[in-house]
């Protein structure tokens, strides 16, 4: 029987989970990293976009560990806020305005240690006007890291929040956000190329840090169960590393599972880690992770649901043509992709695909979008359904070809359903027994810690969203440590 092997550092995914003095600890930045970050606290209102668990909060809060007030020498501010309110998801107008007001005010207090953070305002000048004043009072500039800007489910509010960005940034004010590929509606006053900078966290494996990059995060969290004896010769732990990372597509959060799952197929085995280990692992990851995240983001995608379906098939179609060819990149007939965008955006979300080329040329005439497959999927689909060392030398050393799509193609007959006008999140009328350990949540609740939560009046999602940190300690046996597990799992059902 198989053992679960997890080290207790491996369970915490989100970079905002991380107490302060651990979060050092744990992460490592790329020189592409710290161009990223760099941009992050200069000056100049930036969109930071890239997939679920691409290292975008690492990123922001990087960022504002190198300002003022965690860094005294600094010549600016650095108020990191994340937007993983309820009340924003929830609201539009006039009422998204106040609550962001309020939050933004409470958070500046907070970091700054100001008294007076009851200040009642309710509109973004008068926001504008406090925070140059609060400025001015400490002779910098003030930078605002807005993480989860976006929610890819709920675009209502996007375009108040772009607005209330836009309207904000002055010379003493830098606004910058976190985003996720595809969120369109920016609003009619915001111009996204020429009110912000975007920076994509995408990062490129052909980079002589990327497979460092992963070696590091790899020796960070998995020091005992993936030690250097683990790894031999023929497969040393650098290129395990580049191999896991180009697997799933440079995600980190990914990376993460993929190393447990690596673990969990060594399964006490004496030897070292072999291209049977990998593939392994690789089938599991698809298996219990990446097709469960269909199942997972469905209800928390709001009016796009019914597009769900079709992102399965156009998965399907990607992975049959790709892995009967043995390559592991396709492009796009422009023209298909424009038509099939919003389920490609939620394949790029849960991390099946990633955008590598806008624009590219193809044989069959014509331009297309070119993306990366996830090797993890792909495996399924090869040859013998599995890697081997002659596939792995392949797309290690990068010499593939792309599969195309064309008008004659599947992808091309394709029909999608309508998105569902008005329709809300279904993530949070759902019974919190959905956040049960599952493939669909690993790290989810246990039947112990949901038997606590019972007969509390805890009937869906929401009401746990809503329940203060005070309402779980009060009850028996929830202590800091499941309040934390409880936290975390509400935040990747509805946010992650």
């Amino acid at each position: 029987m198989e053992q679960e092997a997890y080290e207790d550092n491996s369970l915490v995914l989100a970079a905002e989970d991380f107490e302060l003095d651990e979060f050092e600890r744990y992460h490592y930045f790329t020189t592409q990293d710290r161009r990223c970050i760099a941009k992050l606290r200069a000056h100049g209102p930036v969109l930071l976009k890239g997939a679920r668990g691409c290292g975008k909060s690492a990123l922001m809060i990087e960022a504002s560990r190198g300002l003022y007030p965690r860094d005294n020498s600094s010549g600016a501010i650095g108020i990191y806020i994340s937007l993983r309110h309820l009340g924003l998801l929830q609201s539009e107008g006039s009422k998204y305005i106040e609550l962001f007001c309020n939050l933004v005010v409470s958070e500046l207090y907070s970091q700054l240690d100001l008294q007076g953070g009851e200040t009642d305002i309710d509109s973004v000048p008068e926001l504008q006007q406090l925070i140059t004043q609060i400025a001015v009072d400490n002779g910098k500039r003030i930078v605002l890291l807005f993480d989860d800007a976006a929610h890819i489910g709920r675009e209502a509010s996007l375009s108040d929040f772009f607005d209330v960005f836009r309207t904000l940034s002055n010379n003493l004010i830098s606004c910058k956000a976190s985003i996720y590929p595809g969120v369109t509606k920016f609003g009619v006053r915001f111009d996204v190329y020429n009110d912000a900078t975007v920076v994509d966290v995408n990062r490129s494996e052909t980079a002589d840090d990327f497979p460092h990059l992963f070696q590091e995060i790899l020796d960070r969290r998995f020091s005992e169960s993936l030690r250097d004896e683990k790894f031999g010769r023929h497969l040393p732990k650098i290129t395990v590393c580049k191999l896991l990372g180009m697997a799933v597509l440079g995600n980190m959060r990914s990376f993460i599972y993929s190393c447990n799952e690596l673990i969990t197929s060594l399964n006490g085995h004496e030897g070292v880690v072999s291209i049977s280990h990998i593939s392994r692992a690789f089938k599991q990851l698809s298996n219990n992770y990446f097709w469960p995240l269909l199942e997972e983001v469905e209800p928390k995608l709001g009016v796009y649901q019914p597009m769900v379906d079709p992102a399965n098939q156009i998965a399907h179609i990607l992975l049959e043509k790709a892995g009967e060819k043995g390559e592991r990149s396709a492009i796009i007939l422009r023209e298909i992709g424009q038509r099939l965008n919003k389920p490609l955006e939620i394949l790029e979300y849960v991390g099946f695909i990633a955008r590598k080329e806008v624009s590219r040329a193809m044989k069959s005439r014509g331009r297309g979008t070119r993306y990366i497959l996830n090797l993890c999927n792909l495996t399924e689909y090869l040859d013998q359904t599995r890697i081997n060392s002659i596939i792995t030398d392949k797309f290690l050393q990068f010499h593939e070809e792309s599969v195309e799509f064309h008008r004659g193609s599947d992808l091309y007959k394709l029909e999608l359903p309508e998105p569902l006008e008005g329709h809300d999140l279904d993530i949070l009328d759902k019974p919190i027994t959905i956040l049960r350990k599952s493939n669909a949540y690993p790290y989810g609740l246990t039947e112990y810690m949901l038997s606590l939560l019972a007969g509390h009046n805890f009937d869906d999602l929401e009401a746990l969203v809503n329940a203060s940190d005070e309402d779980l300690l009060a009850i028996e046996n929830i202590g800091p440590q499941i309040l934390k597990r409880i936290r975390s799992t509400v935040n990747q059902a509805i946010w992650m």
